[in-house]
């Protein structure tokens, strides 16, 4: 009896250990689908870090420091902090203009958008939009700045004379929101709405709702070669793809937690997630199969980041934790 004993325990042992290996399998797999390559010091930064963008002739990364009210510049080919944009009111969205040499930045405190020169970041004007600005999307097709704010409103920035041109009216603030190039469409979350806002960019409104029945949904991507809109959930923590045609429900999946950026890797069929619970998630994209093969620990806090493809490499903002200072965490995606 007792040998049988044994044996029963040694099954349940077995299996034990082999559901615990399917759980963590994200975890322990090597290699891992992104190579951490090390990080770079921002300094004196203390509190929320926000939204980056990057300015690629000069290889220079913007670093909105919300809780310091400035804006970090990043050499990354020297990988050190080149400059500091002080005298902000909570920096939280940051946009770069290429064909003006011109960086926007978005503050939450007041609502403004002050402008800087690339060359030295000195000022090069201010846009006015009355509160919370947030996210900034640049459109070089269209020559179009596009920013989030307020209380329900995408702002239209006419680039040759930085200047707003119209409103496109939102049911509540929006938080991401992604530019469809192939489809004429903007697709917006808003949260306070439950819903993802489909917008006509010809007429410069909103022509659907796609309802998603709770109040977390802030991160997107698209995918526009598969026709997918893709949108992180924090409660349920889940990433959720959506139809770019209809609004319906592609995949569902469960996803780490407090996610605040998303990307898609169209080259190698991933998308990237950042969470400030101290993780990143990798998913692969087979068809309308979408799986996480990786979940890669980073540091509690750290959920803004940027994917840039033209030079192969993930940023993730990591803001200041005890015994660990604010810094930016770089990564490479592997083949």
């Amino acid at each position: 009896m007792a040998s049988r004993q044994c044996c029963v325990l040694c099954l349940v042992a077995i299996a034990a250990l082999s559901v615990a290996s399917d759980r963590t399998f994200a975890q322990t797999s090597s290699p891992a689908p992104l190579q951490f390559e090390g990080k770079i010091p921002l300094g004196d930064v203390r509190g929320r870090i926000d939204h980056m963008a990057i300015d690629l002739p000069r290889r220079r990364l913007f670093v909105a420091e919300l809780g310091n009210d400035t804006v970090g510049v990043v050499d990354l080919n020297e990988r050190k902090v080149l400059r500091v944009i002080p005298g902000l009111k909570e920096p939280q969205g940051v946009g770069y203009v290429p064909s003006s040499d011109t960086l926007f930045v978005a503050n939450a405190g007041d609502g403004s958008v002050p402008l800087f020169r690339g060359a030295d970041y000195g000022a090069a004007g201010r846009i006015d939009l009355g509160d919370d600005a947030d996210n900034v999307r640049v459109d070089i097709k269209s020559n179009q700045v596009f920013i989030g704010y307020g209380s329900g409103a995408l702002a239209v920035i006419d680039i040759a004379t930085n200047a707003k041109i119209t409103d496109i009216p939102l049911k509540a603030h929006p938080e991401s929101f992604q530019l469809a190039q192939s489809a004429g469409r903007i697709f917006a979350n808003v949260p306070k709405a439950r819903e993802i806002a489909v917008i006509d960019r010809t007429d410069s409104k909103q022509t659907a709702s796609w309802p998603v029945g709770n109040d977390s949904n802030f991160s997107m991507a698209l995918d526009e070669s598969a026709g997918r809109v893709l949108v992180a959930f924090r409660s349920p923590a889940r990433l959720g793809v959506f139809s770019m045609r209809d609004g319906g429900t592609v995949a569902t999946v469960e996803a780490c937690g407090d996610a605040d950026d998303l990307f898609v890797d169209a080259k190698r069929h991933r998308v990237y997630l950042s969470c400030g619970d101290g993780d990143l998630d990798v998913f692969e994209m087979q068809g309308d199969r979408y799986r996480r093969v990786a979940r890669i620990p980073t540091i509690s806090g750290a959920r803004t980041s940027l994917f840039v493809p033209e030079i192969d490499q993930f940023f993730v903002a990591a803001r200041a934790n005890a015994g660990e200072p604010a810094a930016v965490w770089i990564f490479r995606p592997r083949q």
